[in-house]
């Protein structure tokens, strides 16, 4: 019986500890397959490469490596169509994206590169999950990791997912908070957020314009208590269900009342 087949990519590129912690923690559960950005990709979102070929290269030795790692010229998205079409044997059993140095919590999950990716799985009908760190401004990932007890509890999260599937059109973003222990999960709604202040002044020296994206986050519902932010504030993981059926269903009767208005 062939193992699981689990394919892992990222919006930070191959070399990102996030992603090399993630494929150990789960290569006992399946094959992996890691094909991720040669370079940062960070707020890639859904984007794709069409005005340039997309290439990529194996960089494990030989084929018995337990973890495959190719590293790819496009973005997330772009890495998970060429991995499906040239370089995976089989459709994936999983796929995995992250893990994200910085969170994808409340809106910033429509900038995202990690849940881009994600996206394109679900819509491939590949389980899907993308996962994330909360860090602090300043804060790196090399100086707060995902302790071993948080990836184990991922480990078999993803386990069960391969084991029973995701519903229809549903994948999950996962935000982890920076913890020495795993204290839970919750199941969360994606907290309402607002980015404002989101340009700095840069040097140029063509005396240019010029500004750095930076910004700050107001979470604008802070009081409460079942949001993704709630959940990460409280020290649990946040799993937020998210459909690629953008579909605001609640919203046809309205939008068909403001036809027939006069």
């Amino acid at each position: 019986m062939k193992k699981p087949l689990i394919l892992i990519t990222n919006d930070d590129g191959y070399q990102a500890a996030g992603i090399q912690a993630l494929a150990r923690a789960v290569s006992a559960i399946g094959d992996v397959y890691i094909v991720a950005p040669d370079g940062a990709r960070s707020g890639a979102a859904c984007a794709i490469t069409s005005t340039q070929p997309v290439s990529f290269q194996k960089l494990t030795s030989s084929d018995g490596e337990p973890i495959q790692v190719f590293s790819c010229t496009g973005t997330p998205v772009d890495c998970v169509k060429l991995a499906l079409e040239q370089i995976v044997p089989r459709k994936p059993d999983l796929l995995l994206s992250g893990i994200n140095h910085g969170d994808n919590a409340s809106v910033s999950v429509h900038y995202s590169g990690t849940m881009g990716a994600v996206f394109e799985g679900c819509m491939k009908e590949i389980p899907s999950i993308g996962i994330s760190l909360y860090l602090h401004r300043g804060q790196r990932y090399e100086d707060y990791p995902v302790s071993e007890d948080t990836l184990d509890a991922v480990a078999s999260l993803c386990h069960r997912v391969i084991d029973q599937g995701l519903p229809q059109d549903v994948c999950l973003n996962i935000n982890l908070p920076t913890a020495h222990v795993f204290r839970g999960w919750q199941v969360c709604r994606q907290a309402r957020g607002r980015w404002s202040a989101e340009w700095a002044s840069a040097s140029n020296p063509h005396g240019l314009n010029a500004f750095w994206l930076t910004g700050h986050f107001t979470d604008l519902e802070p009081d409460a208590q079942d949001t993704d932010f709630s959940a990460l504030r409280a020290g649990y993981a946040s799993i937020v269900p998210i459909t690629i059926d953008m579909t605001a269903f609640e919203a046809m009767n309205q939008i068909n009342e403001l036809l027939r208005a006069r």
